[in-house]
């Protein structure tokens, strides 16, 4: 974000600034933990954290579903607040106030949504009908609408009955599991047969983890909570909200964040612009240079190269799914990988060989490990590091190097106060993440 903090951090702060708030709980994917808590961390906030991690992603109805089971095991009349990591919002002071009011509405047995009041017709949002008045500030819903055509959403902005959909809801988990159990019987037992698997991790840093047999989680049906329980459920409610609002969903959205020049372009990274006008050019690292074009999205990262007419920014989520259905590298590996104790990046591989750059952060070890069929060369390009190969435990320091023969136990660990970032060359007939045998670990990998 143009500001420094993450969106991700941003929700943390806006649910922990709150008042009342006495967990905070994130559902994540197990393989963005480590990620996740170091975020977490940066923001330096006092809050009892719990992490629930998915094997695999099953939409927001089983998110949402194994999150209110852990609530009630705290407290069977808790009150949940269910809000996606990818807005913006402000004023804290107006969010709180809509927060509040909707608190009230859970408390009386409604299931509640907080709308947007629309400032033109947008095809990128669900929107929200408004029925019959509950009390000053909140309404019955009359009806969802998925995303319309321009034309209808046209009609629903100058009607001034309609909202857009925000996604953030607001009930008691024992409410929001009943209309499972009613509205969607088949995903309620499979996320109650799941949750009898839930296996609680080491903590880290005093964060408890929830984690799950990926067998059990697969056979939850995947489904969102608008279409399992929001939308056919009796006593729904919306809070018309008064504070600003973005959806980060799409690189559309992502490019208002930026200023435009006199053309209408807005860039980040090292871009040349000559002759074009409203486009959104992105770039990493390389430079990228557009000419005489409009109404573009450009985005280049190390992972992939998008371009696309911003009118279809939506359709990028049809692109994700065909990458995950087909079992793209793409979509199942990013060129930086991060693990618990930091990250490493892919810089160039081939047949028999590959070539990372490993980061490890401050005080933090990798396993004790083996590798059956790759061998490895270490060279030190910041900090020093202590390592164990074979019977040896020996410190390498800057612009030194060691060898791992295949077969060797080794260990690199960081004893220092700044990262430790070595040049890793691997070569042998198989080079997957999965030749890998743990003997010990910090982090509960084995």
């Amino acid at each position: 974000m143009p500001d420094g903090i993450s969106l991700l951090q941003k929700t943390l702060l806006r649910a922990a600034n709150l008042p009342s708030v006495e967990r905070i709980i994130t559902v994540t994917n197990r393989e963005y933990f480590f990620m996740t808590s170091d975020e977490y961390s940066a923001a330096d906030v006092v809050a009892r954290h719990q992490f629930i991690l998915e094997p695999v992603a099953r939409n927001t109805a089983a998110a949402i579903a194994m999150a209110a089971l852990s609530a009630i095991e705290q407290d069977l009349d808790a009150v949940m607040l269910v809000l996606p990591a990818d807005h913006i919002i402000g004023p804290q002071s107006a969010f709180s106030d809509a927060v509040e009011k909707a608190i009230r509405l859970a408390e009386s047995g409604h299931l509640v949504t907080f709308g947007i009041k629309p400032d033109g017709p947008e095809t990128g949002y669900g929107y929200i009908e408004c029925g019959d008045e509950i009390d000053p500030g909140s309404c019955d819903v009359a009806r969802f609408v998925e995303k319309p055509q321009l034309e209808a959403a046209s009609e629903y902005v100058a009607s001034g009955r309609f909202l857009w959909n925000s996604g953030i809801f607001c009930f008691r988990a024992a409410e929001i599991l009943d209309n499972l159990g009613r509205l969607a019987p088949g995903l309620y037992q499979a996320v109650s047969d799941c949750w009898m698997t839930r296996r609680a991790a080491s903590p880290i840093a005093d964060i408890s983890r929830i984690d799950f047999e990926e067998e059990a989680f697969r056979k939850i049906p995947e489904i969102s909570i608008d279409y399992a329980v929001m939308e056919r459920a009796a006593c729904v409610a919306v809070v018309p909200c008064e504070f600003e609002w973005s959806d980060i969903g799409s690189w559309d959205a992502m490019s208002r964040l930026h200023p435009a020049d006199a053309a209408g372009n807005r860039t980040v990274g090292d871009i040349l612009m000559r002759e074009s006008r409203n486009c959104y050019v992105q770039s990493e690292s390389r430079v990228v240079a557009a000419i005489g074009v409009e109404d573009l999205i450009v985005v280049d990262t190390a992972d992939a190269l998008l371009v696309m007419h911003r009118n279809r920014a939506q359709q990028v989520k049809e692109l994700a799914q065909h990458l995950k259905l087909t079992d793209h590298h793409s979509y199942l590996q990013h060129v930086t990988i991060n693990r618990p104790w930091g990250t490493f990046t892919v810089l160039e591989e081939g047949v028999g060989f590959k070539i990372k750059r490993i980061v490890v952060k401050p005080g933090a070890s990798l396993s004790l490990q083996m590798h059956q069929h790759r061998s490895e060369h270490w060279v030190v390009v910041a900090g020093a590091a202590y390592v164990v190969n074979g019977s040896q435990e020996l410190t390498v320091g800057l612009n030194e190097s060691t060898f791992i023969p295949a077969g060797n136990k080794h260990r690199l660990s960081n004893r220092g106060m700044e990262d430790l970032a070595i040049i890793e060359v691997q070569s042998g007939p198989y080079l997957g993440e999965d030749d890998i045998t743990r003997f010990t670990d910090d982090y509960g990998r084995i």
